[in-house]
C-alpha cells in the first residue's frame, strides 16, 4: 500500500525528527540527492500558490525528478469527472500526487483511490507541509525542538491545526490565541487555547500569525473579521511579551498592517523568509520518505 501524508499525524515522532534532520542535510547540500531520478510527481493546484508551487517544483527538480503541474481548469475534474477516476488515471502515469484544494475530503478520497503516495499541499483544514518547514526553522534557530514554546495568534485555521498536530509531536508546546468566533474547531491535539494573546505569548520562543482573510472565508464580512482579530496583530509590543530572543513567524502571503506590522515582518526578529525557503528542503525530505528512498541510496 502506498504511504500518504494528509495531516501529518501519519508520522511517528521518530520519523518526524528524522525527516527534519534530513531536511537540514538537504538544505546544506541541496543537490546531493537524486532520490526522484526518473520519477514523475503530479502537483494538482485547485487553488493559487506561490510558495507551494515554487518550492515543490524546484525541490523535485533538485531531487532529479519531473514535476507535472496540473491546474484545476486543465483537468476533467473541472467538468465533473470524479476524484476516484482522476486518482485511478494519474496513478497509471506518475509516482506520487500532491494536491492543493479546499475540501479536505478531496485529499482523503484521492488517497483512498490512488495507487501511489498522495500528499496534502493545503486544504481548508490542514497545512502539514507548512508545519514541517516551521519546525525546521525553529530547530535551526534554537538548536532543538523539545521544550520550545510556540504561540500562534489570530484565526484558528488550518495552519494553527497543523502546528498543533506536528508541533506537539515534535515536543513543542503550542499555545493558540483567537477570538471565540474564530477559535480552532474540534480536537486541539494538546495545544492550549487562549483568548488573551499576551497570555499565549508569555514565555514563547516564537510568535506565529497568519492572514485574517483566507481561503474559505469569502462569505464572511471582512470588516467583522478585521474587527475581531485586530487585538491579535503581531507587533513589536506583543513580541516583547515573549521570551528573550523570541522570533516572529508567518507562513505568507502576508498583509503588513493587518495581522503583522511591517516593522516585525521586515525587522531583525523574524525568520519568515527562512520559513519560506525551508518549505523546499522539508518537502524534499518528505518526498524521500513517501517514496521509500533511504538517504544512503538517494545520493
Amino acid at each position: 500500500m502506498p504511504r500518504h501524508f494528509l495531516t501529518g499525524a501519519e508520522l511517528t515522532p521518530a520519523e518526524l525528527h528524522a525527516l527534519l534532520a534530513r531536511a537540514a542535510e538537504l538544505k546544506a547540500a541541496p543537490r546531493s540527492s537524486k532520490a526522484l531520478h526518473e520519477k514523475i510527481v503530479a502537483l494538482v493546484f485547485e487553488q493559487p500558490s506561490t510558495r507551494t508551487r515554487t518550492s515543490f517544483e524546484a525541490g523535485i527538480v533538485e531531487l532529479g525528478g519531473h514535476p507535472m503541474v496540473l491546474r484545476a481548469g486543465e483537468l476533467q475534474i473541472s467538468r465533473g469527472e470524479s476524484i476516484k477516476d482522476t486518482a485511478l488515471v494519474l496513478s497509471r502515469h506518475v509516482d506520487a500526487i500532491g494536491i492543493r484544494t479546499v475540501p479536505h475530503a478531496v485529499v482523503e478520497e484521492l488517497a483512498a483511490e490512488a495507487g501511489v503516495p498522495v500528499f496534502n499541499m493545503l486544504t481548508g483544514d490542514h497545512h502539514p507541509v507548512q508545519a514541517l518547514a516551521d519546525l525546521q526553522t525553529l530547530a535551526e534557530t534554537f538548536g532543538r525542538l523539545e521544550g520550545l514554546k510556540l504561540a500562534y495568534v489570530g484565526d484558528g485555521n488550518n495552519v494553527a491545526r497543523s502546528l498543533a498536530i506536528l508541533g506537539g509531536m515534535a515536543g513543542v508546546e503550542v499555545a493558540i490565541a483567537s477570538p471565540e468566533e474564530f477559535e480552532l474547531e474540534g480536537e486541539t491535539y494538546g495545544a492550549t487555547l487562549h483568548r488573551d494573546p499576551a497570555e499565549a505569548v508569555a514565555g514563547a520562543h516564537a510568535v506565529y500569525t497568519d492572514v485574517w482573510l483566507s481561503m474559505g472565508d469569502s462569505e464572511e464580512s471582512a470588516a467583522v473579521r478585521r474587527a475581531a482579530l485586530e487585538p491579535y496583530r503581531l507587533d513589536d509590543a506583543l513580541l516583547d511579551r515573549a521570551a528573550d530572543g523570541a522570533i516572529a513567524l508567518h507562513d505568507l502571503p502576508a498583509h503588513p498592517g493587518e495581522e503583522i506590522t511591517a516593522e516585525v515582518m521586515y525587522g531583525p526578529r523574524q525568520r519568515i523568509w527562512d520559513q519560506a525557503e525551508n518549505r523546499r528542503h522539508a518537502q524534499k525530505a518528505l518526498l524521500e520518505l513517501l517514496l521509500g528512498t533511504e538517504a544512503a541510496d538517494a545520493r
